[in-house]
C-alpha cells in the first residue's frame, strides 16, 4: 500500500473540505449582510478571521457591518486590515474610514484620509467642507461647553432614543424587551423592535416611570422618533413599513420606515393613517414641525436625495391633504447622512449629519431658518452634546432652554441612551479678526493707532488701540461685512473692508502713509513761508462738496488730511481758509455757500483736534474769480472748475 499517496489523498480531501465549509460560511455570511441582518453577518465573517482567512471584500463587509451598525470604533479596526491589504479603495471607503478614526480618537490620520478622500472626490460637498474648514476642531471647540447634561432617568439597557414633547411628558423610543413584541428581534442589530413610551417631566426636571404610549400605536415592528402639534391632538410619527396587520417591502424585499399620522381622541391614540407621499421604495423617517404647524420635516432617501439621507419639508394644507416634499437643498444637505431634524420655537433648524467636518459619527449641528426660506451659516453645537460617537434627536424648550437628545457615547446605560440638558450660553456665531498696522513706507509696527470698527449700517461697534507691537483684535459676528477704520496722528485715515468667514482665519492689515511728510522733506517744501497756498504746495485737488452742499466728503476729508497732518507737523503755523465758488448761481448765493464751506473745513480741523485759534475761515463767494468766466459769460465746465476751489494760505508760522 502507498502510504504517501493515501496521505495525500486525505490532504487534498481536507483541503477541499475546509475549501468547501469556508466557502459555505463566507456565502451565508453575504446573504445575511445583503439581506441588512448586519449583527449576523458579523459573527459568521469574525468566525472565519479567527480560521485565519483574510479577503478584501470581507473587511469591506465587516467595517461596513459595524459601521452601519453605529459601532465606528470597531468598524476601525477592519478598516485597519482593509487598509493594509490595499490603499487603493473606492472613495467612500475612504470617507467611512475617517470618520470610523475619529470614533477612535485619531483625528490626525482622519484628517489625512479626509484630505485623500477629497482629491478623488474633488466634487464631493463633504470634501469641499472639509477642505475649507481644516481648522473645524479649533471652531468645534470654540462652540462647546455651552451645555450641562445628565442621564434623562429612563433609559434602560437596550436602546432609548429619539424623544419628544407632550405637554409636561417625554415620549420616546426604546428596545426594552416587552411582551407583545412576540420575542422577535430587529435583524440589523438583533435587538428588540423599538415601542413608544411615554414618562412625565418633573418639576425639578427629573422624569417619572415610563409607559407605553398605548397598543394601538405599538406594533409588532418599529416605532420610533415622534412630534406632536402643540395642542396635543395630532401625532407624527416613525414605523416600519406596517399598517392594518400588512407587512409592505421593497424590490429587495426589504420593510423600510414610513411616516405615520394619529389622532388623540377620548384618552386614546387611533386613527392611523400612512402620509400619502411614503413608497415601499424608499424610506421616510424622523417626522419635525415648523413653528406654525404649516409644514413637516423629515428625512428620506427619496429620489432627488443628494446623499444617503436627506432632510425634507412638505407643506400641510388647510384641508389635511399634503404638497409635494422638497429637499432642503445644498445650504443644509451633503452626500452623507442628514437626519432627526427638530424646529425650536425661535426657528432653528438642529439636525444630526455625518456629512459635515464634526468629532465622529453623527454630530448635532444648528442653522437659523431666514424669513425668505434660507439658511444661516451650519454650525456644530460643540460638546459634551457632540462626541466621538453618534449624537442626535435633539430637542429643546426655547424658553427654558431645557431638552433632551440620544446618544450612544460610553458611559451609558443601553446601547442609545437619551441626555438631559440645560443650555447654559446660547450659541452665537463669533469670529476673531486680527491685524497689524504698520508704516507703508519703512515697514514699522505703529503703536497707538486708533482701530475703529463700523458694520454694514456705517454704526460704530468697537474702537480699539494698537498694541506695542501694532497688533489689533475685534470680536465680529460672522458672515457679516465690516469696515476697520485706523487712524494715528500724522497718517491720514486708511480704511479696508472685511467679510468675517465661518471657516477660515480672519486677518486684516493696514499700513498707513505720510504723504505730506514726504513732500515736506523735499526741499522745495520744506521753503514754506507766510502767504504760501498749502492747496498748491501740497497739491491738494479741489474740496470736494456735493452740489448746494457743504458737509465735508469723504474725498474732501481725504484732502483735508494732507493739511491737518502738515499742521500736526508745525505746530505754531496758522492758516487762513479761502472759499471760492463759480459764477453760476446768484452771487448772494454764492458767497453765503462759499462761506459755509470755509467754516465746515475749519470745523473739520478743530474736531480732529487742531485749536480753533490757529484757523480761520472765510468764503468769497465769486468775487475772486481766476477767468473771463462771468455772470453772462459762455464757458466749459473745466473753465468753470478752475474757479470752484480752496486755498489754505499761511497766515504765520
Amino acid at each position: 500500500m502507498d502510504f504517501k499517496k493515501i496521505l495525500y489523498t486525505i490532504g487534498l480531501s481536507l483541503l477541499f473540505f475546509n475549501a468547501s465549509a469556508q466557502q459555505a460560511l463566507l456565502d451565508q455570511a453575504e446573504k445575511e449582510y445583503n439581506n441588512y441582518a448586519y449583527a449576523d453577518a458579523i459573527a459568521i465573517y469574525e468566525k472565519l478571521v479567527a480560521k485565519g482567512f483574510e479577503d478584501q471584500k470581507m473587511f469591506q463587509r465587516l467595517g461596513n457591518a459595524y459601521y452601519f451598525n453605529a459601532d465606528l470604533a470597531k468598524a476601525s479596526i477592519w478598516y485597519d486590515r482593509l487598509f493594509a491589504i490595499s490603499a487603493q479603495q473606492e472613495p467612500e471607503y475612504l470617507y467611512r474610514y475617517a470618520q470610523s478614526l475619529k470614533a477612535a480618537g485619531d483625528y490626525v490620520k482622519a484628517d489625512k484620509m479626509l484630505e485623500e478622500f477629497n482629491k478623488k472626490s474633488s466634487a464631493d460637498t463633504r470634501g469641499i467642507l472639509f477642505a475649507g474648514n481644516r481648522n473645524y476642531l479649533e471652531q468645534i471647540k470654540g462652540n462647546s461647553g455651552r451645555f450641562a447634561i445628565y442621564p434623562a432617568g429612563v433609559n434602560s439597557e437596550s436602546s432609548d432614543f429619539g424623544s419628544a414633547f407632550l405637554g409636561n411628558s417625554l415620549v420616546f423610543s426604546s428596545a426594552r424587551q416587552i411582551e407583545n413584541k412576540e420575542g422577535k428581534t430587529f435583524k440589523w442589530t438583533n435587538k428588540s423592535f423599538t415601542n413608544l413610551y411615554i414618562a412625565p417631566i418633573n418639576a425639578d426636571g427629573s422624569t417619572g416611570s415610563p409607559l407605553l404610549l398605548n397598543k394601538e400605536i405599538n406594533s409588532k415592528f418599529n416605532e420610533s422618533t415622534p412630534v406632536f402639534t402643540k395642542d396635543g391632538k395630532t401625532m407624527y410619527f416613525t414605523r416600519n413599513n406596517y399598517l392594518d396587520g400588512k407587512r409592505g417591502k421593497d424590490g429587495q424585499n426589504i420593510t423600510l420606515l414610513k411616516l405615520y399620522k394619529a389622532s388623540f381622541i377620548d384618552g386614546n391614540w387611533t386613527n392611523i393613517t400612512e402620509l400619502p407621499f411614503n413608497s415601499d421604495e424608499y424610506s421616510t423617517a424622523h417626522p419635525a414641525l415648523s413653528v406654525d404647524e404649516k409644514k413637516l420635516y423629515f428625512a428620506s432617501d427619496m429620489p432627488g436625495t443628494f446623499g444617503q439621507s436627506d432632510l425634507f419639508s412638505v407643506l400641510i394644507n388647510p384641508d389635511g391633504s399634503y404638497g409635494r416634499p422638497e429637499n432642503l437643498g445644498a445650504q443644509i444637505n451633503t452626500e452623507g447622512r442628514e437626519t432627526f431634524p427638530f424646529i425650536s420655537a425661535d426657528n432653528q433648524l438642529y439636525f444630526a449629519t455625518d456629512g459635515r467636518p464634526g468629532l465622529g459619527g453623527l454630530d448635532i449641528v444648528v442653522a437659523e431658518m431666514m424669513q425668505d426660506g434660507t439658511y444661516g451659516q451650519v454650525q456644530n453645537v460643540g460638546e459634551p452634546v457632540n462626541t466621538r460617537s453618534d449624537d442626535f434627536a435633539f430637542i429643546i424648550n426655547s424658553v427654558t432652554r431645557k431638552g433632551y437628545f440620544s446618544s450612544n457615547r460610553k458611559g451609558g446605560a443601553g446601547s442609545d441612551d437619551i441626555y438631559g440638558f440645560t443650555e447654559t450660553r446660547q450659541l452665537v456665531c463669533e469670529r476673531t479678526l486680527t491685524g497689524t498696522v504698520t508704516d507703508n513706507k519703512t515697514g514699522a509696527v505703529i503703536a497707538g493707532a486708533v482701530l475703529t470698527l463700523v458694520d454694514e449700517d456705517n454704526r460704530e461697534v468697537a474702537k480699539v488701540q494698537t498694541a506695542d507691537d501694532g497688533s489689533y483684535s475685534f470680536t465680529c459676528s460672522c458672515n457679516k461685512k465690516y469696515t476697520v477704520r485706523a487712524e494715528k496722528k500724522q497718517y491720514p485715515p486708511k480704511e479696508n473692508t472685511v467679510v468675517i468667514a465661518i471657516a477660515a482665519e480672519n486677518k486684516l492689515d493696514l499700513k498707513l502713509e505720510k504723504p505730506v511728510i514726504a513732500l515736506l522733506e523735499n526741499p522745495e517744501i520744506k521753503g514754506v513761508k507766510v502767504g504760501t497756498d498749502l492747496a498748491k504746495t501740497l497739491n491738494i485737488s479741489m474740496i470736494y462738496f456735493d452740489l448746494g452742499k457743504w458737509n465735508i466728503t469723504d474725498k474732501a476729508a481725504a484732502e483735508l488730511n494732507k493739511i491737518l497732518a502738515v499742521m500736526e507737523e508745525y505746530p505754531s503755523m496758522k492758516i487762513d481758509i479761502r472759499s471760492h465758488t463759480d459764477s453760476r448761481s446768484s452771487a448772494q448765493s454764492n458767497m453765503i455757500l462759499s462761506d459755509k464751506r470755509a467754516k465746515s473745513i475749519v470745523s473739520w480741523l478743530t474736531s480732529k483736534g487742531i485749536d480753533a485759534d490757529r484757523l480761520k475761515g472765510k468764503g468769497y463767494g465769486e468775487s475772486k474769480l481766476l477767468n473771463r468766466c462771468k455772470d453772462g459769460v459762455k464757458c466749459s465746465e473745466e473753465e468753470h472748475l478752475k474757479n470752484r476751489r480752496s486755498e489754505f494760505v499761511i497766515s504765520s508760522m
